[in-house]
């Protein structure tokens, strides 16, 4: 089996340790002996929606995100095809306001996003920062939470046909105001949380890889492996004060 991985704009979007989920989510595919190819693209590059199974984008400051905005809309059309298709994304921070309809700044114009989920996004007064926990209501198998570190002033809210990855039991998630976090529709996900995510929230790196092998191959069971250091991790930082 083997999945190929679309990492956008990495040169762009890639801080507090972004890339690590990528390294995650390859490492726990090669230890069960399933190949991955990672694609790095840049500005330009053009997007073949039949090719990636998984299309990761980090998070990044405002001037980044202009530029990679721009970009998105360039090729909107295959990354919603791809989306459509059943393709897995995650998106983190930046990314994931990029995957809704738009970022409202609080100067200049809107920075319009690809509509993969119903959610918009405008600048807050207040800046979020601190460890999250997330309970969610999605079955991850060995757990229910998710855990990571947000630090982000945009306020996200989602519309009707986007629901949000989880409730907020640590932190601020989404807003603050009405303790979402995050948001998913189809296999597209988005959340707010850094730290790197996926090193610290095994069960969930291995729901994507899951959703992915399983929209190629069909129905897998996925081999267990030695992964007792990452729950250790996952759950001392389930334990974290904001």
């Amino acid at each position: 089996m083997q999945i190929n991985i679309a990492y956008l704009y990495p040169n762009l979007l890639n801080i507090y340790g972004d890339r690590g989920n990528i390294i995650a989510f390859t490492k726990r595919c090669q230890w069960r002996g399933i190949d991955v190819n990672t694609f790095e693209l840049k500005i330009g590059d053009v997007i073949d929606p039949e090719k990636y199974d998984f299309y990761f984008i980090g998070g990044g400051q405002d001037q980044q995100q202009i530029a990679v905005s721009y970009e998105l809309q360039k090729q909107k059309h295959a990354f919603q095809q791809a989306a459509e298709d059943g393709a897995v994304f995650l998106a983190i921070c930046g990314g994931y306001q990029l995957l809704g309809h738009y970022y409202k700044p609080h100067k200049g114009d809107d920075l319009k996003g690809i509509s993969l989920l119903d959610v918009y996004t405008v600048a807050g007064h207040n800046r979020f920062i601190g460890n999250v926990v997330i309970k969610t209501d999605f079955p991850l198998g060995k757990a229910n939470t998710l855990t990571g570190f947000e630090n982000h002033s945009g306020m996200t809210y989602l519309e009707a046909g986007t629901v949000p990855m989880g409730t907020a039991i640590t932190g601020n998630g989404n807003n603050g105001k009405d303790k979402t976090e995050g948001a998913r529709k189809r296999n597209v996900f988005g959340t707010y949380l850094h730290g790197s995510f996926l090193p610290k929230n095994p069960h969930f790196t291995d729901y994507l890889i899951k959703l992915c092998l399983e929209r190629k191959y069909g129905q897998v069971e996925l081999a267990e492996i030695d992964d007792g250091f990452e729950w250790l991790a996952h759950n001392k930082a389930v334990k974290f004060k904001y």
